[in-house]
C-alpha cells in the first residue's frame, strides 16, 4: 500500500506545522492513539487550534 501523503496534505486540517507526521495519517493516528488522544482532524477548527487532543476535549467540543 502506498502512502498518499500529497493528497492527505490537501485535506489535513491540523495547524501544528512542525509535525513530522503531517499527511501521513497512519503514523498520526498511531501516535495520538498511543498517547490516549485523537488526531487534530477529528476536531472542529476552533477546538483543533487549542492543541488539546484529549478525548474529553473532543466530547466537550462536539456538544457545542
Amino acid at each position: 500500500m502506498d502512502c498518499k501523503k500529497g493528497k492527505n496534505l490537501e485535506r489535513c486540517t491540523c495547524t501544528y506545522e512542525p509535525c513530522p507526521r503531517k499527511g501521513v495519517c497512519c503514523d498520526c493516528v498511531a501516535y495520538h492513539r498511543a498517547s490516549g488522544e485523537l488526531p487534530g482532524c477529528f476536531f472542529s477548527a476552533e477546538a483543533e487550534r487549542t492543541y488539546d487532543r484529549s478525548v474529553e476535549n473532543f466530547v466537550r467540543s462536539s456538544k457545542r
